[in-house]
């Protein structure tokens, strides 16, 4: 295992720790610019999710109505009644994006899609690292905010969905992601700096229970204070 990757597997509890749970919960307030660009306003803003730990599959409920949940495996998205009626459903999701700009609107079921990849992601990181697939690379350490930070290059495995497959971590001295890299390729490749912070831990689990994502220069920087694009507060965490 890179060395750098083993300080931040231990630092948020451990793999041994990690196996022991199929699933992670919590309750979600998102905020930020992206919905309303993409005509999706609201529907996110308080929410629960549930993720699982062994495969790329996430719900979050209720959505659009308080009888309906929403599903999302890389290549098949759902939207379900409580008596697990299919509303609407839509396979191949990526391939819908192809050709959509900055304003083109996004349907419910590419809402889906885009949440919950991202929220799988974010909720599965760094664990997932340890699947077959993944590659690592470090580079230059990077400082920002009078903090020096080792950055951990990640290539994502081709059958991750995820918002592009090269993506970077940025890890404070006690190994917590402080900052993470990447492009929204189904939002015309929006180069994004992604803050987490307030870490809690759960069942010997730590969770950045605040994350907030800016757009990101060309100089690596972040463009701040404004536009945000995405806040995503998290509480009421639990593992299963």
């Amino acid at each position: 295992m890179n060395d750098l990757l083993r300080l931040v597997i231990e630092a948020y509890g451990g793999a041994g720790n990690w196996r022991k749970f199929e699933h992670v919960s919590a309750r979600l307030k998102i905020g930020g610019v992206t919905w309303a660009m993409k005509q999706v306003p609201g529907i996110m803003d308080d929410i629960n999710v549930i993720t699982s730990t062994r495969r790329q599959y996430v719900s979050f409920y209720p959505f659009v109505q308080k009888d309906w949940h929403n599903s999302f495996e890389p290549d098949k998205v759902a939207i379900i009644n409580d008596e697990g009626k299919v509303i609407d459903e839509l396979l191949h999701p990526r391939a819908t994006f192809e050709g959509y700009q900055t304003y083109t609107p996004w349907s419910k079921l590419q809402l889906t899609y885009f949440s919950g990849y991202a929220m799988w992601t974010y909720l599965n990181v760094p664990f997932c690292f340890l699947d077959p697939g993944y590659s690592f690379v470090e580079l230059e350490p990077w400082e920002e905010n009078n903090e020096v930070y080792r950055r951990l290059q990640v290539t994502f495995p081709e059958n991750v969905a995820t918002h592009n497959q090269v993506q970077t971590f940025y890890i404070d001295r006690e190994g917590l992601i402080k900052r993470h890299d990447y492009n929204v390729e189904i939002l015309s490749n929006a180069a994004s700096v992604h803050y987490l912070s307030d870490y809690t831990e759960v069942q010997g689990v730590k969770f950045a229970t605040k994350r907030q994502v800016y757009a990101r220069l060309e100089d690596n920087t972040p463009k701040l204070p404004e536009p945000m694009f995405i806040s995503i507060d998290i509480s009421d965490i639990r593992l299963g």
